[in-house]
């Protein structure tokens, strides 16, 4: 990769990792905050599912305004007021006041996804974007990860409202490294796709099934991820009576193999040219059968390897749900597209933490697990049917704007 892109990669790696440890750490702490505000499961899952209805909801926006104002304009803008919002979840004093914190968090955070990736798209060739991010977001299993040992450090010596405060202070170091360090953008040749005007273009490209299909490939994966990785803390603690201390660092060797799964996932998109049904099918398959066995895996060793293989494989499937387009956009588009398709994974994190929760009050732990199963099958049926590579992704919009778009907004 050009040094313009290994570098925006380290920024963003850093940025996400932030975003990460901000968003996720709450998880970690749930049982300290139903405790304190006596909270039942379903109280509790809603305040997780809170947040992505707020980040979910500015997703395609904030990817337009980073098209329109710019990338970095826009994530610094969202990275200073969520680190305004994380500090100000120390302060919360009942179940209301933190539900409206947790909403204006993921109002604020929500923009800087679609931001992040433009801002790599202008700074990679499209051939090598799906591995430039799937580097990048492996910080995700990072931040996971950062999350769990300061939860174990901090939670049991100071408490959650100390360390919601300790953390909003990571994204001033950030802010001052994109300041410091951010490369300008590559000089990228990068003809349209479609024999139309830019916005007509940018119409047909958003609402087209091809796009939807990937945000719902998106959906699916998350499904797992949010529902599951939002709830396991918790489970551990209640059905096994391990210590959150104990839950933490057991969370290392999982969010590895989460990391891993990402890189080689964007690796192997980008060897065989997108085709997310190679990677997502058996990976999806295989993850949904050890929903079935992880809650079942009694001995807290045998829970921790189960998860650490889920992981692994369920990491796959991340990068490909973007491949095609990333290949496949020019970088001005990228932005809104991408935020279409986060949309997608961002409404599962609505949905996950708060039926997780509501089927554990109402059944079981168990049950819980086994219905996160949706997720991945639904992944795997959207990867069997949108567009395999690039060039089947803009004959599919050329064909969609010759269709549906005026002849006066065609190009001369």
């Amino acid at each position: 990769m050009p040094r313009t892109t290994r570098i925006t990669v380290m920024l963003l790696f850093a940025a996400w990792v932030v975003d990460y440890i901000d968003r996720t750490v709450i998880n970690f702490a749930l049982p300290s905050i139903g405790e304190d505000l006596g909270l039942d499961h379903t109280q509790q899952g809603l305040l997780v599912s809170v947040f992505f209805i707020a980040y979910a909801l500015v997703q395609v926006p904030g990817g337009l305004l980073a098209d329109r104002y710019g990338a970095l304009r826009v994530g610094i803008i969202g990275l200073t007021a969520w680190s305004v919002f994380t500090g100000l979840t120390a302060l919360a004093w009942s179940f209301s006041v933190l539900l409206a914190i947790r909403f204006l968090f993921g109002l604020v955070q929500g923009v800087f996804p679609a931001a992040a990736i433009k801002a790599l798209a202008e700074r990679s060739r499209p051939e090598q974007r799906t591995t430039a991010a799937g580097w990048t977001n492996s910080s995700n299993a990072a931040g996971l990860l950062l999350a769990a040992v300061i939860a174990g450090v901090l939670l049991p010596t100071v408490g959650w409202r100390v360390m919601f405060a300790v953390i909003s202070v990571l994204g001033v170091a950030v802010i001052l490294a994109w300041r410091r360090w951010m490369p300008e953008p590559l000089v990228q040749d990068e003809p349209p796709m479609a024999d139309a005007a830019p916005d007509a273009e940018r119409r047909t490209v958003l609402f087209s099934p091809a796009l939807l299909g990937f945000a719902v490939m998106f959906f699916g994966y998350d499904v797992l991820v949010w529902g599951v990785t939002a709830w396991t803390p918790t489970f551990l603690h209640e059905q096994r009576g391990i210590s959150m201390a104990g839950i933490a660092f057991a969370a290392v060797p999982s969010t590895l193999a989460a990391a891993a799964g990402v890189v080689l996932g964007a690796r192997l998109s980008d060897r065989i040219g997108g085709r997310p049904r190679v990677i997502v099918v058996p990976a999806m398959a295989f993850t949904a059968v050890m929903l079935f066995v992880l809650p079942r895996a009694e001995a807290f060793p045998l829970f921790v390897l189960v998860g650490t293989v889920m992981s692994l494989v369920a990491g796959l499937a991340y990068m490909p749900a973007f491949s095609v387009p990333l290949r496949a956009l020019p970088s001005s588009y990228i932005g809104a597209a991408t935020g279409v398709i986060i949309f997608g994974g961002q409404l599962a994190g609505v949905a996950s933490p708060l039926a997780f929760g509501f089927i554990t009050d109402h059944v079981s732990y168990t049950t819980a697990f086994e219905t996160m199963a949706i997720g991945p099958l639904l992944a795997l049926l959207a990867a069997t049917v949108v567009p395999q590579t690039a060039d089947a992704f803009r004959a599919m919009m050329a064909r969609r704007t010759a269709a549906a778009v005026p002849s006066k907004e065609r190009l001369p």
